[in-house]
């Protein structure tokens, strides 16, 4: 597991905002990590929106897949996917960000799914640990944390994340995940039960 990108916070001090229901979703899709867009000229262009958005996108995959190499495979392959179908200016698109981060989500989602069955026919080696590097990179406490987050399942998982990291709205949410906002706040409430049986208080 590499995770040398600097995370926007603390991930420990993040799940006490959790708990304390001090996190309050506010700031939208474009969350910390992103640059301003100037859109009084129009919808932004790829490569604008490439340079304002890609590192919260990163640090969002990572959330999900635990390494930097895949989340910036994913952050990529997403942005080719939007050129592909929109050209370089996205005149067409009603919401970029949404578009970008359900995108990264449905890609995340299809490599943890492929991870998880690839491990169940071939069982890592007796013994393995992560590499010292990727050990220094985050605290005792972060570490505890992805490792919670990995016991969830995978759709528990996404709202958490852009629930309480990414703070957008239930509505928000489940315009990304294509489902209701009785869903988000459903598997929400059963993610931090069974992450506050994890993790405990930890204040």
């Amino acid at each position: 597991m590499s995770l040398a990108l600097p995370l926007a916070r603390p991930l420990l001090r993040w799940w006490r905002s959790a708990l304390s229901g001090s996190s309050t979703p506010a700031r939208g899709m474009a969350s910390s990590g992103s640059s301003a867009i100037n859109q009084s000229s129009g919808p932004p262009a790829i490569n604008e929106l490439y340079h304002a958005r890609r590192l919260r996108l990163v640090r969002l995959a990572v959330l999900m897949v635990d390494d930097l190499g895949t989340a910036e495979d994913i952050v990529q392959d997403v942005f080719a996917a939007l050129y592909r179908r929109h050209g370089a200016h996205l005149h067409t698109v009603e919401d970029p960000d949404a578009y970008l981060t359900s995108g990264v989500m449905n890609a995340a989602r299809s490599a943890l799914r492929r991870r998880r069955t690839a491990r169940a026919y071939v069982p890592p080696p007796a013994g393995t640990v992560p590499a010292a590097e990727d050990q220094m990179l985050l605290s005792e406490g972060d570490h505890e944390v992805l490792t919670a987050l990995g016991r969830l399942t995978v759709r528990q998982r996404q709202v958490v994340v852009l629930r309480y990291w990414s703070e957008l709205s239930e509505q928000e949410i489940a315009d990304v995940l294509n489902v209701s906002r009785g869903t988000v706040k459903s598997t929400a409430h059963r993610a931090l039960t069974l992450l506050r049986g994890l993790l405990g208080e930890r204040r």
